[in-house]
């Protein structure tokens, strides 16, 4: 941007019906649009949620279906994933957009106090319509929808993969030795399917752990003295 752009710009006019107009429709266009696209974060769990009840419902309907089917199921849950953290991405991005209204331009609004409109948040929204960009990394974006929802589904999966093992174990699980032993599917040792039964446990955990400790959430919780002022 020129070197005119990051002068501060006027600040806004809470009595003229034009501005607040025109940022009212903005607001309203830039809500519609997050909204598309967490209806989008919704149909990827859904098909995650949906894989996996039916890898399920497939896995114990037949004794002969070997356990490894839940990895393949782990893998389509991992590839939900990915596309959901895609999708979150854009959703955050945007999100961001109303964050900003809502705060420098609602607040002011509600509280009738026109110097919350000071600040460079005009300049900031301006920039990001001209040049949107993502706000979090790939990385905590796979984290926070894993923490969110996909941990959850992962740890029903690894439930359900033991489950499937001492149900239909051939010998019957008595001891470690036979545990590992019925790891092992066809031609393929028991060391490997342990391998990504741990990575799997490892990864997640470590993963949802990162973001709980290094990044904030959407919504922040209330304090209990902060929770009375919203009592009517």
């Amino acid at each position: 941007m020129s070197e005119e752009s990051h002068h501060a710009l006027p600040k806004p006019d809470l009595s003229d019906p034009c501005y607040v107009n025109a940022m009212s429709h903005f607001y309203r266009g830039e809500l519609g649009r997050i909204m598309i696209w967490r209806q989008r974060l919704d149909i990827t769990t859904t098909w995650a949620i949906t894989s996996t009840t039916t890898i399920i419902t497939i896995a114990f309907s037949f004794r002969d279906i070997p356990h490894l089917i839940f990895f393949f199921n782990l893998m389509i849950v991992f590839m939900m994933l990915w596309i959901e953290a895609r999708r979150y991405r854009f959703y955050d991005a945007f999100r961001g957009r109303v964050r900003m209204i809502e705060a420098h331009f609602l607040v002011a609004m509600v509280s009738h106090n026109p110097h919350l409109l000071s600040g460079e948040w005009q300049r900031l929204v301006c920039e990001d319509l001209i040049l949107p960009s993502f706000k979090i990394s790939k990385l905590e974006a796979v984290g926070r929808r894993l923490k969110r929802n996909y941990a959850f589904i992962i740890a029903f999966i690894l439930v359900a993969w033991m489950t499937k093992l001492f149900m239909h174990a051939s010998p019957p699980i008595h001891s470690w030795k036979t545990f590992f032993h019925s790891l092992s599917v066809g031609e393929l040792p028991w060391w490997i399917v342990g391998t990504a039964l741990a990575l799997t446990i490892v990864g997640t955990t470590a993963l949802v752990w990162y973001v709980t400790v290094n990044t904030a959430g959407e919504v922040t919780d209330l304090r209990s003295n902060q929770r009375e002022q919203w009592r009517i």
